[in-house]
């Protein structure tokens, strides 16, 4: 089996602890206005790998990776390969490699086995509510809410993400409302802000896909900043 890989990252710096080697793959079946990389979109892709491909790949640039760095997957959406993200996650274990899993939750079931090989799981939350999730991502959020019961009923150690946007979640009263969600979390290990930025604009007009957000501007990092001041309080 053959895994759809839109592009690798050597040394990502960004994407869980140390120094990591970032496999983003193809397919989501979100659409998130703020999305940066619409090219994840369609699950095929020109990089076809096999599990043993891709992990021979890792290996070397194993000696990099120290005692905190390892593999993330993300994308797209890598849990809508689960068949193979199972089989690269136990070659990673296998080769006493740190696994993370960089994901929105909303994939294709198979969630329980494909933890089992995970160390760490990066969770974008989009919204916290049901309407506004359908409004920002065009799906339900009851999927990525079910992902997110799997990984504490196994206790799994967690990073959450939060896009703030302008005019979106950029109040205090969102930031107050999801301290709440994330208190009543286990093994949450690190919460980041991450501001809306409009780089990903020039691969619409490429694509010939209108960008929604295209009278918002970049999220003031100041602001962002004051936010998760509220939000550690």
């Amino acid at each position: 089996m053959k895994g759809y890989i839109n592009s690798i990252e050597t040394m990502g710096l960004v994407d869980g602890p140390g120094i990591r080697f970032v496999v983003f793959m193809q397919g989501c079946r979100l659409r998130c206005l703020y999305c940066h990389n619409p090219e994840t979109w369609k699950k095929e892709s020109e990089l076809e790998l096999t599990a043993n491909e891709l992990v021979k790949r890792i290996l070397r640039y194993k000696n990099y990776f120290g005692e905190e760095g390892g593999v993330t997957f993300s994308g797209g959406e890598p849990l809508l390969q689960p068949e193979f993200l199972i089989e690269a996650l136990k070659l990673c274990k296998q080769c006493n490699i740190h696994t993370c899993l960089d994901t929105a939750g909303f994939g294709l079931g198979n969630y329980e086995e494909i933890l089992k090989y995970t160390d760490l799981v990066i969770m974008d939350i989009k919204a916290l509510e049901k309407g506004a999730y359908k409004n920002l991502t065009g799906q339900h959020i009851e999927e990525s809410l079910q992902f997110l019961d799997i990984c504490q009923k196994l206790n799994k150690k967690m990073w959450i993400r939060q896009v703030i946007v302008p005019g979106i979640n950029d109040t205090e009263e969102y930031v107050l409302k999801l301290k709440e969600f994330v208190s009543n979390l286990k093994n949450i290990e690190k919460v980041e802000f991450l501001p809306y930025e409009t780089l990903g604009i020039p691969k619409y007009e490429k694509l010939k896909i209108p960008y929604r957000l295209e009278n918002v501007s970049p999220m003031n990092t100041k602001r962002c900043q004051e936010l998760y001041t509220l939000f550690e309080k």
